[in-house]
C-alpha cells in the first residue's frame, strides 16, 4: 500500500478509468489521497468493483459517473458531476480510447467518427468544460497520447492521425490555458497487449518486446506514476509529453 499523501483535498477526474491503465492511475492517485470521480462507458461492474476496494481504504472517496463520450452534452455533464459531488476539480486526466486498426481503403466514416472522437474531439470538449473550475484551482490535464502520435503504427491510420492531434492539442491547450493551468501528456509504449486478437500470437508479441531498450513491456502502474508525477510533482512542467515506453521510440 502506498503512503505517499501529496494529492490529499484534491479532486480528479479520470476518463475510462474502470479497467486497465485507466483502473492503475485511479488506484495511484487514489494512495496519493486523491478524491475520485471515476468515468465510464460500458464497464459498469468494473467501475463498480473499483470502486468498492478504493473505498474500504477511504469511505467517500471516489463516485462514478456513466457517459459516452461521443455525446458533447455529456462532457461537461462530466465536470458538473464532479464538483457537484466533491466541491472542486484540480486534474482531469483524459485515459479513455478506443483502438483498432483502419487500414486505407477499409476505413469507414463511423471509425472516423469513433476514433477521432475518443481520442480527440471529447479531450478537447472536456478539457474545455473543465477549463473553468481548472483555472480556480489552479489545477492540470494529463492527456494520455501513444508513441505511435510521432510514429506511425502500419494499418492504424485513423488513430495515429487521432493521437497525432491530440498531443498538438496537449500543446496548443497550456499555451491556451496558462499561467493558471498546466496541460501535459503521457505517451505509453506497450503497457498491455489489447483486448481483440491483435497481436496474439507470440512472435507478433516478442518482435514488439525486442524493439524495446529495456527488452520488456511495461505496467500500467509505469503510466500511473507518471501521471502521478505531472500532477502532484512538476510545478513548473506545461505543455510537454513524456515517453513511457521502454525505450521502444528511441529503438524503432
Amino acid at each position: 500500500m502506498l503512503q505517499n499523501t501529496n494529492l490529499e483535498g484534491r479532486v480528479v477526474l479520470i476518463t475510462g478509468g474502470a479497467k486497465r491503465v485507466g483502473a492503475a492511475i485511479c488506484r495511484r492517485l487514489h494512495a496519493a489521497g486523491a478524491n475520485l470521480m471515476v468515468h465510464y462507458r460500458a464497464s459498469a461492474a468494473d467501475a463498480r468493483a473499483l470502486k468498492s476496494e478504493l473505498a474500504a481504504q477511504r469511505a467517500g472517496s471516489v463516485a462514478l459517473v456513466q457517459a459516452d463520450l461521443l455525446k458533447l452534452d455529456a462532457l461537461s455533464n462530466l465536470v458538473k458531476a464532479t464538483v457537484k459531488e466533491f466541491g472542486r476539480l484540480d486534474a482531469l486526466v483524459n485515459n479513455a480510447s478506443s483502438f483498432y486498426p483502419t487500414p486505407v481503403g477499409e476505413v469507414t466514416e463511423k471509425a472516423w467518427d469513433d476514433l477521432m472522437g475518443t481520442n480527440l474531439k471529447a479531450p478537447l470538449f472536456l478539457a474545455q468544460a473543465a477549463a473553468r473550475e481548472l483555472r480556480k484551482s489552479h489545477g492540470c490535464i494529463v492527456n494520455i497520447i501513444d508513441i505511435h502520435a510521432e510514429l506511425p503504427m502500419k494499418n492504424h491510420v485513423v488513430y495515429t492521425t487521432a493521437k497525432g492531434g491530440l498531443l498538438a492539442l496537449t500543446r496548443s491547450l497550456a499555451r491556451e490555458l496558462g499561467p493558471e493551468v498546466r496541460v501535459n501528456g503521457i505517451a505509453p509504449g506497450t503497457i498491455l497487449w489489447p483486448d481483440d486478437d491483435t497481436w496474439k500470437d507470440e512472435v507478433s508479441r516478442q518482435r514488439i518486446i525486442n524493439q524495446t531498450a529495456l527488452k520488456r513491456i511495461g505496467d500500467p502502474d509505469d503510466i500511473a506514476k507518471a501521471v502521478e508525477f505531472l500532477i502532484a510533482a512538476a510545478p513548473y512542467v506545461t505543455g510537454q509529453v513524456i515517453a513511457v515506453d521502454g525505450g521502444r521510440s528511441v529503438n524503432l
